[in-house]
């Protein structure tokens, strides 16, 4: 990581130094524009709204700030993060234990449903300083008397934009009444829907609003548009990939029977493809997502509620299988690509009857569309399309204290004999565990963890593909 420029290090911030060695450690040294923004502010306990992308390190700027504020010895709920998606909350919940390693004993619970509420319960009453979870599930407990709010000290709402697309707009308001009038309430999104306001005018006391243009000036998208009929559209999709031939792309459809009929015919064309709707059951939902995350799926093909809350990092394509009819779902689409820096791509599918959306997307832009003939899509690659990683699943997760490194110990250690550059990411859930590993070692690091062990035991792996 470069140095940072004057003014944007973490040490200009009043901060522990524990804190700053950890940032330190963990790679943080210059503040993200929405850190150097809200931080400050933050810290001094005041309200905010801060118009933030997925990815611009808006996760370490709350999470700062409510560790900050916390006392490690009064066990009792001081900090509440509310979220669209379980997928959000997991990654806020792992980032925020990362930064709280600089502090003692502190501890983070989250909730979100497709979990047994009874294990919650339990881990609510061995008490928690942290809450991170979904409005629904986190209103389940406050109903229940299991989540008492009276010692909270920092409210954050993250996503908010996306909370209220949900129509979760109620259930903020019920769990911030809830809340002791005195709190600090952190709001981050990345747009600002009405609904934002009534939120503000509520719940929130002053707040400052802070508004950061994305990092690095606008992503390098190259949007390119094409022509097709309904009969030739899916077959068309498979022909973007084989000619751009991106590791890791995200197809939308707008429909879910959309979502299964181009999967199915990916997958008859050999492409590791998987597919996300609102219907599908928590455990098959991990495990689609682990695959596309750790980059052993090549194509994710996805409904837009599926979606929200989602932040793969990486992403080279974009591609609209159907153009939606609202362009600011359009331009959120795409945004998932080109971020960071990189360039990204973004393929668009229209046929004659969606060219009014299409000139709405462009009049929303300010841009033409730029078309391209379907005629000159053509293999440039030797083989079939194959994605990097693949994923090998393991029984047994947090509940039996599994941590990632115990799996890569596993991996890299005199057992296990492979690099740390083979293995790659490792995500843990309650009782299963996900790592991805290089294709070409796939099926030898399924035998040596079935011949080794981890964390002293033993366990059972198999490889996960797609299709």
């Amino acid at each position: 990581m470069n140095a940072p420029a004057p003014g944007t290090a973490f040490t200009t911030l009043d901060l522990h130094p524990a804190t700053l060695e950890n940032l330190q450690a963990l790679g943080y040294q210059a503040m993200t524009p929405i850190q150097a923004a809200s931080l400050p502010a933050a810290l001094r306990g005041e309200d905010l709204i801060a118009q933030a992308q997925t990815g611009s390190g808006k996760t370490v700027a709350f999470g700062l700030a409510l560790l900050a504020r916390l006392n490690p010895r009064r066990f009792a709920v001081q900090a509440l993060v509310l979220c669209p998606t379980r997928e959000l909350a997991d990654q806020v919940s792992t980032e925020i234990r990362r930064l709280a390693r600089a502090q003692e004993n502190i501890k983070l619970v989250t909730l979100c449903g497709g979990v047994a509420l009874r294990g919650q319960r339990a881990s609510l009453e061995h008490g928690a300083h942290i809450v991170v979870g979904t409005p629904g599930r986190v209103m389940d407990h406050l109903a229940r008397g299991h989540l008492a709010l009276d010692a909270l000290q920092t409210l954050v709402l993250d996503e908010a934009d996306r909370m209220l697309d949900m129509g979760f707009f109620d259930d903020i308001a019920t769990v911030a009444r809830q809340c002791p009038a005195e709190r600090q309430t952190l709001l981050f999104s990345a747009t600002y829907p009405e609904g934002i306001g009534r939120l503000a005018e509520q719940f929130m006391r002053k707040p400052q609003r802070i508004d950061v243009a994305p990092q690095g000036s606008a992503p390098k998208i190259a949007q390119r548009f094409y022509e097709v009929t309904q009969a030739n559209r899916y077959e068309t999709v498979a022909l973007l990939l084989n000619h751009f031939r991106p590791v890791s792309t995200l197809a939308f459809c707008n429909t879910k029977q959309q979502c299964r009929e181009l999967t199915a015919l990916l997958q008859q064309r050999g492409f590791h493809a998987l597919a996300l709707y609102g219907e599908l059951e928590q455990r098959e939902r991990d495990l689609v997502l682990a695959q596309f995350a750790n980059r052993s799926c090549s194509v994710l093909v996805a409904t837009d509620v599926a979606s929200r809350g989602l932040d793969i990092a990486q992403l080279e394509a974009v591609i609209n299988v159907t153009i939606t009819p609202d362009p600011e779902v359009h331009v959120h689409r795409i945004g998932r690509t080109g971020r960071a820096g990189e360039s990204g791509l973004a393929l668009n599918l229209a046929s004659m009857d969606e060219m009014g959306a299409v000139g709405a997307i462009e009049q929303y832009q300010k841009i033409v569309s730029e078309w391209h003939p379907r005629d000159a899509l053509a293999p440039t690659g030797s083989g079939p399309l194959r994605p990097p990683m693949a994923t090998v699943q393991l029984a047994g997760g947090r509940k039996e204290k599994i941590r990632p490194g115990d799996v890569l110990g596993a991996l890299t250690g005199p057992e296990g004999g492979f690099t740390r550059e083979q293995v790659g990411k490792i995500m843990v859930t309650d009782f299963t565990t996900f790592v991805a590993v290089d294709r070409a070692i796939a099926h030898e690091a399924v035998r040596r963890l079935n011949a080794g062990k981890v964390k002293g035991r033993s366990v059972r792996a198999r490889l996960v593909e797609p299709g």
